[in-house]
């Protein structure tokens, strides 16, 4: 329950007190700011509370982003701010300040009529001035059309209520529920109407973590289609992958149009997201498997290749969102671009977001081969993969960024060196180089050792990997191109599980392989999330448990050269199983924890 305190004295006819009611507020109402105060600290202590000027006109949904939205502890339109639990000391302390400064006043002035701005004579203006002016983080949210206004006459009260009427708040709010930035195949395909879904949802008291968890099992039961191996299967799996995408554009704008955000639902859609993708490239390979042909192989490659394409993403914003100076004429040719119309489309296209490549993926899977679909993804993704990082590097090398202490921690945390490479790192009593080169060598090493065709040569390549994963991590990794650290780290350990699983020739081994690589990736993305909400990375016990990225490569190795095909093949399954039990006790442990991170993020483009 939230409690709002209309301030001032009530204006005939208006609907103010029934849409705030129809928000979800218990309404009290207070003369003037004494009596505010007096209403506020009765308030119980774990409620949301609101104060809303009485004279207050404009949009329900005005109110709705200004009052509702539980992102962020103190937010406000004008006439009205509100604040969460953990932000009703700053209110208080803000009214009480104003209450000794206006004499008691409520409000009465001439009013500002629109979005924006507030009314100097409104007690909740005022209230909100004082928090702005104590640094204590207002979000005052993009009205656009929207009306939100304190008129102080009847004839500017009279020109507000011609503006709301002028604008149909539902029409705005349908389209607010779209994300801004999306895909072509989402914008033109999805989007036309799957925002009217979300409604359907909202109007019957559905949350966006319900439909998550509807487009994981519809993804799911795809994946189980594709398995059958059988014409029907594929095209029956193709159709419900498009129906799981639908699904997963509609929890989002479901959220956006209910404004229903939560932590544990972030961390939902981000992992469900890989989880339901991967899970169908497994069904595709259990399909194929039944008609006699084996790519596990294509199916595993695919999946390192997209984490790797995601975990560059990653990595390169988190190198760069807070630098300073951070310009360069590769970042200045793309604005540029970005303002011709077809580029923005064709940009986006040719990355092979989300939508796009779902929407090959089910096509495909329909009316080819699991073969086929495992080509064709891996030749764009390959393009996309290569296109994208090809103009990272040339905005890194062109631009004079200088990157932040915390830019350097995040892409260390990204790294996931374990505890040999901590330790070389601190041993070791002289660097060999800049940390790029250091750790392309090491990974150099190691590709060759794998494909040495000498037993034990991996393990000695995955030795030397270990040393130079140390050495790449003993300065802060601020160069121009360290970012491209942790994605190299995650070829080099997937890879590695990839080649000694071919080479091992034996019937399983790839799918346990598949099932490792999917383990440690779940950690990996999880360390994504966590640093994106500023909590840092995983505990240090479990990157320890786990062995780091490097100690797990130098693990397979070892297992692969002193034990029998067979052998092998389990203790990549027992490892999967391990791995995947540590990460998702702690993972689960940690978001749905009081003090998991809010994390604001629209994720990859769908």
């Amino acid at each position: 329950m939230s409690t709002a305190i209309v301030t001032g004295q009530p204006v005939p006819g208006s609907s103010l007190e029934n849409d705030l009611r129809s928000l979800g507020f218990d309404v009290r109402v207070a003369a003037d700011a004494a009596e505010t105060r007096s209403l506020l600290t009765d308030v119980p202590a774990g409620r949301r509370v609101a104060l809303v000027d009485a004279r207050f006109v404009g949009h329900q949904h005005a109110l709705r982003l200004g009052l509702t939205d539980p992102r962020f502890p103190l937010a406000a339109v004008p006439g009205a701010v509100t604040a969460q639990p953990e932000a009703r000391q700053a209110l208080t302390r803000a009214l009480t300040a104003e209450t000794a400064t206006s004499g008691g006043t409520a409000g009465g002035g001439p009013a500002r009529a629109t979005s924006g701005v507030g009314d100097a004579d409104s007690l909740a203006d005022r209230v909100v001035t004082a928090l702005d002016a104590d640094d204590a983080g207002v979000h005052h949210p993009e009205l656009g059309s929207l009306v939100a206004a304190v008129p102080a006459d009847p004839q500017a009260r009279n020109e507000a209520r011609q503006a709301v009427a002028a604008v149909d708040d539902e029409a705005v709010r349908l389209r607010s529920a779209v994300k801004s930035r999306d895909g072509f195949f989402t914008t033109f395909f999805i989007s036309p109407y799957s925002r009217y879904i979300a409604r359907w949802c909202a109007r019957r008291g559905l949350t966006p973590n319900q439909v998550t968890t509807a487009s994981l099992l519809t993804a799911l039961i795809a994946a189980g289609c594709a398995a059958t191996g059988t014409r029907a299967g594929f095209v029956a799996a193709g159709v419900l992958l498009i129906a799981s995408f639908v699904l997963d554009c509609t929890d989002g704008q479901l959220a956006r149009y209910a404004l229903k955000y939560s932590t544990l639902g972030a961390w939902l859609d981000a992992t469900f997201d890989r989880a339901k993708e991967y899970a169908y490239y497994a069904g595709l390979a259990l399909g194929a498997a039944r008609g006699g042909d084996d790519v596990w192989a294509l199916a595993l490659g695919a999946m390192i290749l997209q984490t790797c394409r995601h975990v560059v993403d990653f990595s390169f914003n988190e190198a760069n969102h807070d630098a300073t100076a951070n310009t360069s004429p590769t970042a200045a040719l793309s604005d540029k671009l970005d303002s011709v119309g077809w580029t923005v489309w064709v940009r986006r296209m040719i990355v092979l977001p989300i939508g796009e490549r779902w929407a090959m993926i089910a096509v495909l899977t329909a009316v080819t081969t699991p073969r086929i679909t495992f080509y064709v993804l891996l030749a764009g993704c390959a393009f996309a993969a290569t296109y994208t990082t090809a103009g990272r590097v040339l905005r890194s090398v062109t631009r004079k960024a200088r990157r932040t202490d915390r830019a350097a921690q995040a892409l260390a945390d990204l790294a996931d060196n374990g505890p040999l490479a901590s330790y070389v790192a601190r041993a070791t009593p002289v660097r060999l180089g800049a940390p790029l080169l250091v750790a392309l060598a090491g990974t150099a090493v190691l590709a060759v050792s794998l494909f040495s065709g000498v037993a034990w040569a991996p393990v000695a390549g995955a030795a030397v990997y270990a040393v130079t994963a140390g050495q790449a991590l003993r300065r802060p990794l601020k160069g121009a191109l360290d970012w491209l650290l942790p994605p190299l780290f995650r070829a080099a350990e997937y890879g590695t599980v990839l080649v000694l699983a071919v080479h091992a020739d034996v019937n399983g081994a790839l799918p346990a392989a598949f099932g490792l690589v999917a383990a440690v990736a779940y950690h990996h993305y999880d360390t994504v999330y966590r640093i994106r909400g500023n909590a840092g990375a995983p505990p240090a016990w479990l990157v320890r448990a786990i062995g780091g990225q490097e100690g797990r490569t130098l693990l397979v190795t070892v297992l692969a050269a002193v034990l029998t095909a067979s052998q092998f093949k389990a203790s990549l399954t027992v490892l999967a199983v391990a791995v995947a039990v540590l990460v998702l006790v702690e993972s689960i442990r940690f978001w749905v924890s009081a003090g998991a991170p809010a994390v604001h993020d629209e994720g990859e483009p769908a």
